[in-house]
């Protein structure tokens, strides 16, 4: 049996514990995504009711969750946005269509509580199949005035954007101390840290720019 339901208290280690088996070693040596989800649940910007676990009978092999951002135009105009992350699968489940089932399924939600736009930082081949676009499409930069190749938007309504030029500002709950994400690590099963080409695929897309 397949569930989709919104994260409690004592799913906490076992998400951390799947994002971390997850992620380890994918970007970097080690990963601080299980730190990250740590953090984010105290922040303001997060949103618990986009917090949700893809359980399969009885185990959650899946979860995602959503932050708050915004959206500033050159006049001081502002819009509302949401991004999620980090979004996992176990390691054992994936490119079974199950990340997919939860994006979908977290897409609904967020619409239903009245969010039209999503922006999000990825590799483009795993989200443009969902819906996402470069964020040059749609005329969003980041702080810095550039367009990131790894940074994407989907339209959760039609025409939620109008094509005049936006700066994309994230929650600050995102810029986590490595430092203190290793102090946290270390409370955990050790796993081997070690490199991997995935890391090499996101240094190269991380560090991309559309000119």
């Amino acid at each position: 049996m397949l569930i989709i339901r919104n994260e409690i208290e004592k799913d906490h280690r076992a998400v951390e514990e799947l994002s971390r088996r997850a992620f380890y070693n994918r970007y970097i040596p080690g990963c601080v995504e299980h730190y990250l989800i740590h953090v984010m649940r105290g922040h303001e910007d997060f949103i618990p009711e986009l917090d949700l676990v893809l359980e399969l009978d009885g185990q959650i092999i899946g979860n995602i969750m959503y932050t708050r951002a915004k959206l500033m135009d050159g006049a001081g105009g502002k819009k509302e946005a949401v991004t999620f992350g980090p979004v996992c699968i176990a390691p054992e489940y994936q490119r079974m269509g199950y990340g997919k089932r939860l994006m979908e399924d977290s897409f609904a939600r967020a619409a239903a509580l009245g969010r039209d736009v999503i922006v999000i930082f990825g590799s483009p081949a795993n989200y443009v199949g969902r819906g996402f676009k470069s964020c040059k499409r749609y005329n969003i930069c980041s702080e810095d005035g550039r367009f990131p190749a790894a940074m994407m938007v989907k339209e959760l309504a039609p025409r939620a954007l109008d094509g005049r030029r936006w700066t994309y500002y994230g929650s600050p709950v995102m810029a986590v101390s490595e430092e203190e994400a290793q102090r946290y690590d270390s409370l955990f099963e050790e796993m081997k840290k070690e490199y991997r080409p995935s890391q090499e695929e996101f240094y190269i897309i991380s560090g991309a720019f559309l000119s």
